[in-house]
């Protein structure tokens, strides 16, 4: 009597080995009664040295500069210099942290926030049917970058900014068709990001373009997604501005930070065709000047007219530079694009490399001694952090200090350990143009192939294609694509059109390699399809007829194996009732449930 139910027993764990050990393509699923750590490890080994040379490079940083490298602007966050010129989401994050820590502390969580998207991006990209090898490579930059890992253990805002992204995105794209609390808390998470960099804002353009396509049921129930993901975009963006408004009057994230889109328009005018009223014609800096400061140097240099123009009376100076600021973009707009657009190529160049005018590279470099700036940040005897406040908006007097003891002692670097990280940054320790290049190029082809797909008679068919059906796995990832690639677009753009810095680029880092693996991905399904398996399998798929597949994780590639989630986004045939369960992706390609999910992955898709 017990033989049947051993023998069904050696089955089930039969297929289980078979579903461990199946999926060369990179999709299976480890079952949980194979969740062995050295099983694991192994198939997911080249994320796992990726990982691990990320780790030993952060705990070298962390070693070689005590307690944390500051910046300028650092001070806007530790002590609330220069009111109103940045957004104060990284404020938050500092007072909550150095009641328990110091700045040491904080770089750590830093730190491990920069591992952590490294590994968000491979689950998430594993998840969605990206090959394992290639999202190890995907997420390879943000891992092992020397400006990703300088930027962290900084006392700055960038590595929480790049967080928010890493986490909207895996948030929107963890199911193939996110329901109503998944776009919410997306749109929360890339909200979030503005509060600790403004440029943030434009990431609802992409996400709200995302959620109108994916968001089945007709045009209402998408404009409602649509508006949900609008909300709550908008919720710490209207938090944070209240507060200012609570305390400075102004209802905006950086109420002071208006005039900094005056660098960029001085340094694209041409002044000789420029048609101004004689009384602000001083706010236009010769062609020389404009150059040799930049955008950057045209706002915070003495030398600029921004810096020595006065206002005739009657009139202000935020008046003047307002207007001024609107004849430039009215009268000589191409200038104004050409300059961002020139700015914005250089990403792409095979070093990393800064033009006249640019901010200085070398603040985003290791250095063999610890980085002082002018009277802003600066040492005294014994290595004592002093620093130099400004508790105006538009500077005022300086107010000298030593660095609040309670954060941290005074500074010291480990020499060998910082000549090695800035020999590592500066000798190919960084992502090359070219892979970025790459990346952008298949990231814009993936993103291009959601016009190959619209629904006709209940089957999605292919508009450039005269017809043809497409794959619901083809349009999910598409759609995936077009996301994570408008978003890098967005937030690579908007940084452009006010100042060129090499800071500012590292969005791309978590942005345009996971852009531009979804795109090969998109490639290679397209390439399935049209062999001859494929089709033999889409024949038997149009012969079975009314079954229909729902919008599982099955369409979109299956479940990601680290994670070993199983029956969340599973396929159910609807015509005959039977349900087919997601949980073993991994096993498809080798068993009769690989065949029937491939089925319903490569049928054409009929919704009722």
């Amino acid at each position: 009597m017990r033989m049947p139910m051993t023998a069904g027993r050696s089955a089930v764990a039969a297929g289980d080995a078979g579903a461990a050990a199946a999926g060369g393509d990179g999709r299976a699923t480890i079952r949980p009664g194979s969740w062995r750590l050295g099983a694991l490890l192994r198939r997911h080994w080249l994320i796992t040295v990726l990982l691990l040379a990320g780790l030993v490079l952060r705990v070298l940083a962390e070693i070689a500069y005590r307690p944390a490298l500051l910046y300028i602007d650092s001070l806007k966050y530790l002590y609330g210099a220069w009111p109103g010129n940045d957004p104060l989401g990284y404020n938050a994050v500092l007072k909550g942290l150095l009641l328990a820590g110091n700045l040491a502390s904080v770089v750590a969580i830093q730190h491990v926030l920069g591992l952590a998207m490294g590994l968000t991006l491979y689950l998430l990209l594993t998840r969605r049917g990206v090959p394992r090898w290639l999202a190890a490579l995907a997420a390879a930059p943000v891992l092992l970058d020397g400006y990703q890992l300088q930027i962290e253990q900084t006392i700055m805002p960038d590595v929480w900014f790049e967080a928010c992204i890493v986490a909207g995105l895996a948030v929107l794209l963890w199911r193939p068709r996110p329901g109503p609390r998944l776009i919410v808390a997306g749109g929360l998470l890339l909200g979030l990001s503005a509060p600790f960099a403004q440029v943030g804002q434009i990431l609802i353009v992409p996400a709200l373009l995302f959620v109108l396509l994916v968001v089945s049921g007709g045009w209402r129930r998408k404009l409602i997604m649509g508006a949900a993901l609008c909300v709550a975009f908008a919720v710490p963006i209207a938090g944070f501005s209240a507060r200012e408004y609570i305390v400075n009057g102004h209802f905006s994230l950086a109420p002071a930070a208006g005039n900094t889109i005056y660098g960029r328009l001085a340094e694209s005018a041409d002044c000789a065709t420029l048609k101004l009223p004689g009384y602000e014609k001083g706010l236009c800096p010769p062609r020389a000047l404009a150059v040799r400061l930049g955008p950057d140097g045209l706002v915070h240099n003495a030398a600029s007219p921004d810096r020595t123009y006065v206002a005739p009376p009657g009139r202000t100076h935020a008046q003047m530079t307002d207007n001024f600021e609107h004849q430039v973009l009215v009268q000589q707009p191409l200038r104004v694009v050409a300059g961002i657009l020139g700015d914005s190529v250089k990403l792409f160049a095979l070093g990393r490399y800064t033009s006249t005018g640019d901010t200085p590279i070398s603040r985003w470099q290791f250095q063999t001694s610890y980085p002082t700036y002018g009277d802003s940040i600066f040492l005294s005897s014994g290595g004592t952090i002093k620093v130099g406040l400004h508790y105006a908006a538009s500077g005022g007097p300086t107010v000298v200090q030593t660095l609040t003891p309670s954060w941290g002692g005074p500074a010291a670097v480990n020499r060998p350990l910082a000549s090695f990280l800035r020999g590592y940054q500066l000798d190919g320790g960084y992502t090359p143009g070219p892979l970025l290049v790459l990346a952008a190029v298949f990231g814009l082809l993936g993103s291009l192939s959601v016009l190959g797909g619209v629904r006709l008679g209940g089957v999605r068919r292919s508009v450039l294609r005269r017809g043809r059906a497409v794959s619901d796995a083809q349009w999910q990832l598409s759609l995936a694509c077009l996301l994570v690639f408008g978003a890098a677009v967005a937030v690579l753009l908007a940084s452009d059109a006010f100042e060129f810095s090499w800071r500012y680029q590292l969005p791309a880092l978590v942005t345009l390699p996971p852009a531009g693996a979804l795109g090969i991905a998109v490639v290679i399904e397209a390439l399935r399809r049209k062999s001859p398996a494929a089709a033999g399998v889409a024949a038997v798929s149009g012969a079975a007829g009314g079954s229909a597949a729902t919008d599982g994780g099955t369409t979109a590639g299956g479940v990601a194996p680290a994670v070993g989630a199983a029956a969340d986004d599973g396929a159910a045939a609807a015509g005959g009732g039977a349900a087919a369960e997601a949980g073993s992706n991994g096993a498809s390609a080798n068993g009769a449930a690989g065949a029937h999910t491939r089925q319903q992955d490569e049928g054409p898709h009929i919704r009722k």
